[in-house]
């Protein structure tokens, strides 16, 4: 199994297990990094542990040999998806298998703790968001975003980057959206925190493109 495929199930959960059943009784889309992996920030409880769903406190239901929408069914919801909001998502169907490596699965759990952990250095008080439109951790600071992604079709691996509102100008601007390195280049929270530093730096004192 490829990390790929993994990142594309775990982006499937995000948006048709847990965003879409929050929306529908919560009213919100946004999710949150979580101890080994990312869940709800309200009802319903859910979140993903590896390859497994965690349903509250108590129930816990293997991935495996589940579709998205058998996984919610067996956790008590209704699986949904989030086009009406977005035209991004995952590129997995709603009844397509989920195939997750529990190993791949802990990886990316620990890119997302890693930029949760270096956007607390840039604000104490920011609050990340996990977004299940493309998959990514990110907070917004004096309009720049700052975030870690699975990956996707401008990196194909998790990535942290900084997007200015407003593109800058400078040399460490060297992404169409801002700038980006891959995480095998900044492997820990300590070295994307340098990076975050580095780019809320340069956007503010760079000039605007």
């Amino acid at each position: 199994m490829s990390a790929s495929t993994t990142r594309q199930s775990l982006h499937g959960i995000a948006e048709y297990v847990l965003a879409g059943p929050q929306y529908a009784l919560s009213g919100t889309i946004r999710l949150r990094a979580t101890e080994g992996g990312f869940g709800t920030v309200a009802d319903p409880v859910l979140r993903v542990e590896a390859d497994v769903l965690v349903v509250g406190a108590i129930l816990r239901i293997p991935l495996k040999g589940h579709t998205y929408r058998s996984l919610a069914g067996e956790a008590g919801f209704l699986a949904a998806d989030l086009r009406s909001l977005y035209s991004d998502g995952p590129v997995v169907d709603i009844d397509d298998e989920i195939q997750v490596d529990p190993a791949e699965a802990k990886q990316l759990a620990a890119a997302f703790a890693a930029g949760v952990t270096a956007i607390a250095t840039l604000d104490g008080e920011a609050v990340p968001v996990l977004w299940p439109e493309h998959f990514d951790i990110s907070v917004t600071i004096d309009e720049v975003n700052y975030g870690v992604s699975a990956a996707d079709s401008y990196i194909d691996r998790p990535y942290a980057y900084v997007g200015p509102q407003k593109l800058r100008q400078g040399d460490f601007w060297n992404a169409p959206f801002g700038a980006a390195v891959a995480l095998d280049e900044v492997p820990d929270a300590a070295a994307v925190s340098a990076f975050f530093s580095r780019g809320q730096a340069a956007a503010a004192t760079d000039p605007i493109a």
